[in-house]
Order: C-alpha cells, then sequence, then structure tokens
C-alpha cells in the first residue's frame, strides 16, 4: 500500500549489453534517472528501447551490465524481482480484466490477495488509499465501461497500490486525447516533483518531451547516442540525436489544389463490426480532388472499420461510396476503372502475401495486364520481375532481391514496397491508414513526401491517423471520428490541437 511520505527512488542500468544471435541489440548502454525525476527515453523503431526496458523488467536477461536501485545493485532475473524492488511499468496496451471491477482489478493484483475476499475489508483500505491519491476512477465500476484515460489511470493507480514507485511508461498517451494525454502527464509530474515516484517514459511525442519531462536519454542502432534537459534542448538537437547522419528526403512542399471537384463521396455509410454492433454510423464526408483530409480520432471510435469498408474488407449495412459522382463498390475491377489506391494499416497483414516474393507483391495491380499477361491469362515472369526491379530502385526499397519473400523486409520497406505499387500509375483516389506508425524518421519523412506528392498532382487523399502531428503537417481538412461516426469537420487553418482534441473526447 502507499504511503504520503516521499519515496522516489533512483535507478541507474550500467553497461548493459543485449544480444539475440547476430544482433546486438544493447550495446553497453548505461542511462541514470535521478529521484524524483520525470525521464524521457526516445530513439528511433528498432534502437533498442523496449529491449533496455525489459532487461530493467526482468522479460530479458541482460549479457551484460547492471541494475542499480538507490546506488546499490539489484538482481531482476523475472518481472517478479523488480516487482518486488518497486518497479513497475505501464504497457501500451491495458492489462486490466474487463469484465472485473476497478476495485477488483487492483485486488487481485497483489501477489498476497486472499482466496477468500473480505470485501468489506478490502474496500475500505482501498478507500484510504485513494484518499492519497492525486486522482481517482469509481471502484465500483465496470473496467468495460470505463473511459481510456480513465483506464490507463488504473493502470497507474495499480502501481501505486503495489508499492511500485519506479514507473516504465511504454507510449503511455497513445490512446488518450490530447487532453487526457495532457492531465495523466501533468498528475505524474507532480507526483514525481514531490518525490513520490520517479518515472521513465518511452515517447516518440516530442510535445509531451518538452512540456513533461526534465531530463532525456536518446539511444540508436542499441547504443547510447545522448542525454540532457528536457527544457533547454530543442527538438532539433533530441532529433538530431536520434537521426544520426541519416539522410531525410525533404517533404513535397504543398501546392495550390488542382480544382474544387468532389472526388471521393461517402454518404451515410453504416457498417457493424465482427459481433453485429455497430462499428460506423451515418459517416458522411466529401474529398476533393488536390485535398488531404486527415482523419483524426482515439483509437476504437470506428477508424479501421472505416477503412476495411473503403477497402472492401468490410461490407456495408447501408450508405454509398461515390467517385467522382458515380456509385463505387470496392472490388477489384472498380479500384482499376476508377483509380482507387491505398495503404492500409499493417500493409504485411492487409496489402501483401508474406510468403510471396516481393516481384509477386508488386505485381498484384498488373498481373493481368501487358506486359505480364498476354491472351488475357499467361503471365510472363521476365516483364514481371523487370517491372519489380524498376519499383525497387524508384521507390529505394531495400531487398535482397526482387525474388525475396516480401516478410523479409523492415517494416518501413514493407510500406515502400506496397506504396511502390500503389502509386505507379495514375492515383484518383488515396486511402491510407497510420501510413508512418512504427516506422524510422527516413521512411516517415519519405513516405509523407510521397502523400503530399500524389495530392499535389490532383488525388483525393483519405489519411486516417492517429498521429494527430501527421495529420496537422499533411491535412488540408481534418475530420475527427468519434462514437463511429464524423463529429466535426474544417479547414487546418481554422482549428487547432485543443478543439481537435475536445471532439475526439466526446465533447
Amino acid at each position: 500500500m502507499s504511503s504520503p511520505s516521499p519515496r522516489a527512488p533512483s535507478l541507474e542500468a550500467i553497461g548493459i549489453t543485449k544480444v539475440f544471435g547476430p544482433l546486438v541489440a544493447l550495446d553497453e548502454v548505461s542511462v541514470k534517472i535521478e529521484a524524483g525525476s520525470f525521464h524521457a527515453l526516445l530513439g528511433e523503431n528498432g534502437a533498442g528501447k523496449s529491449t533496455l526496458v525489459k532487461c530493467i523488467m526482468g522479460f530479458y536477461s541482460a549479457d551484460k551490465g547492471q541494475v542499480r536501485l538507490d546506488g546499490r545493485e539489484i538482481s531482476i532475473r523475472t518481472p517478479r524481482d523488480a516487482r518486488a524492488n518497486g518497479i513497475g511499468m505501464v504497457y501500451q496496451h491495458f492489462t486490466l480484466v474487463p469484465s472485473l471491477t476497478a476495485a477488483e482489478n487492483l485486488v487481485i493484483s497483489r501477489a498476497d490477495a486472499p482466496g477468500v475476499i473480505d470485501w468489506g475489508k478490502e474496500k475500505r483500505a482501498l478507500a484510504r488509499f485513494m484518499d492519497e491519491m492525486p486522482f481517482r476512477v469509481p471502484l465500483d465500476a465496470q473496467v468495460a465501461g470505463l473511459s481510456a484515460g480513465e483506464k490507463q489511470k488504473l493502470e497507474i493507480l495499480k502501481l501505486l497500490y503495489l508499492d511500485q514507485r519506479f514507473m516504465i511508461l511504454d507510449e503511455p498517451t497513445s490512446v488518450l486525447t490530447p487532453g487526457e494525454a495532457d492531465e495523466m502527464l501533468g498528475l505524474l509530474g507532480g507526483m514525481a516533483a514531490r518525490k513520490e515516484i520517479t518515472v521513465l517514459m518511452i515517447s516518440h511525442k516530442f510535445r509531451e518531451v518538452k512540456a513533461f519531462c526534465d531530463h532525456f536519454t536518446v539511444l540508436r542502432r542499441g547504443r547510447f547516442t545522448g542525454a540532457g534537459d528536457a527544457k533547454t534542448a530543442s527538438v532539433a538537437e533530441m532529433s538530431a540525436m536520434m537521426i544520426g547522419d541519416t539522410a531525410i528526403r525533404e517533404r513535397a512542399a504543398r501546392t495550390a489544389r488542382v480544382d474544387k471537384v468532389d472526388r471521393l463521396e461517402l454518404a451515410g455509410l453504416f457498417a457493424d463490426d465482427n459481433d453485429g454492433l455497430p462499428a460506423i454510423q451515418s459517416v458522411n464526408l466529401r474529398v476533393r480532388a488536390g485535398e488531404i483530409v486527415g482523419i483524426a480520432g482515439v483509437s476504437g471510435n470506428g477508424q479501421s472499420a472505416l477503412v476495411e469498408v473503403l477497402s472492401g474488407q468490410r461490407p456495408l449495412s447501408d450508405g454509398a461510396i461515390f467517385i467522382s459522382g458515380e456509385r463505387f463498390e470496392p472490388k477489384r475491377g472498380a479500384f482499376d476503372r476508377y483509380k482507387v489506391f491505398g495503404l492500409p494499416e499493417e500493409p504485411l497483414k492487409n496489402a501483401a502475401v508474406p510468403r510471396m516474393s516481393v516481384a509477386e507483391n508488386l505485381a498484384f495491380r498488373s498481373f493481368d495486364k501487358p506486359p505480364v499477361a498476354s491472351l488475357g491469362w499467361w503471365m510472363s515472369p521476365g516483364p514481371m520481375k523487370a517491372r519489380a526491379r524498376e519499383l525497387i530502385a524508384r521507390y529505394r526499397v531495400k531487398t535482397q532481391g526482387a525474388d525475396a519473400p516480401i516478410e523479409t523486409l523492415s517494416g518501413g520497406n514493407v510500406q515502400r514496397a506496397v506504396l511502390a505499387r500503389e502509386l505507379s500509375g495514375e492515383v484518383d483516389v488515396l486511402i491510407v491508414a497510420n501510413p508512418c506508425f512504427g516506422l524510422d524518421f527516413a521512411s516517415v519523412a519519405d513516405i509523407r513526401s510521397q502523400i503530399m506528392e500524389q495530392r499535389n498532382r490532383g488525388a483525393a487523399v483519405l489519411l486516417v491517423s492517429e498521429d494527430l502531428d501527421e495529420i496537422l503537417e499533411l491535412a488540408d481538412r481534418v475530420a475527427v471520428m468519434s462514437g463511429g461516426t464524423i463529429t466535426y469537420v474544417a479547414p487546418i487553418e481554422d482549428t487547432d490541437r485543443n478543439t481537435i482534441g475536445q471532439h475526439m473526447a466526446g465533447h
């Protein structure tokens, strides 16, 4: 149980090395987190951040190095060892039991939870515990009925309830609205300032790092590349430590829109989820030629279902899709006829066949057309591979060759390969969903530039993204999805982050 006295620990990881076969995931990495600090751990995807915290948490056993808590070396072989030393972690995805109440989730998290629980006694103890906390959640409410912000607070309260005063937060705001994120980080920052807790936060959001963290450490390719004061260091300085000498392609300039015609229209779309419950309801939206409309929203508000509807993976129960005024049925022939292309979420899963070659995946749009096909059915591997080599070079896809299975490519190169297939011809409508999730800086800059270039050529672009910064950078207009419907639409120059965040929260 918690105590009001300041008890924030310091933690130092010294010379941590972790090797997986030929991969050196961590190469003598050291990081020092002072007691009562709010410390950010930064780095590109694959930099070693997750491996480092998993070594601290006991999920991995480091091959070399040590961890010191309050100056004392500790042995962490399992997550139970970390917990016994007061080290806890809030993960990207909730670890709560949805069918139980908040109180029940707290009590069953204890290692010493009794087989027969005296709920009167436990609730009195929980009430005393909550009185000491700077925030609270309704203890008698079922977790399934809590908002994302309340669930995240409950995850943090669980760590405090278990007396885990060194908190590791893994992308803690990825499921929160901007308002919820600022509230939660502000409360944790206050607790750290009072020396009640110490926080190590993995984040890719520089705005949050600058606003709430006091120090930061940067990893790149498994090595320590820098640290500093988060308040005084500039975003450019932190980015340089993360990127190193990686060449980043400049973003395409935004040109004037080609015309004012509506190219894509969503008219009263309704669709159900896999359980037969409403997934999207009365979705109405128009996207003009030469325009990017960004759909913002907290995960789980219908965005994925909308993309599935537009790609033909989920049936409509009502409504219609129009391209240039003509009704559009999301089938292969119609995609070809109306020049509709896209990049769905998790392209290796949703836009590729993992065990087929890069060349074969690049040919999905053209395998039944000349020069690959003749007589309407005969496929020629020569032209297919020649086209693949051309696209691999043009879109800088890093692969062992056109014959390599596409599943052997990195995430960023799978994205590039799918975009090479989708953007190599004339595009009238482009539908992309979280196109840069989990990618390195160079890939992000490259992909965003390609999206902008298609917009400049006159394509109507529907950008569905849970990264609000991505939408603010790319979109001409923003639409917010909440509760399965679009609740707010505005030109990007007529709105701001807080207004968008309020609509994301359903206000």
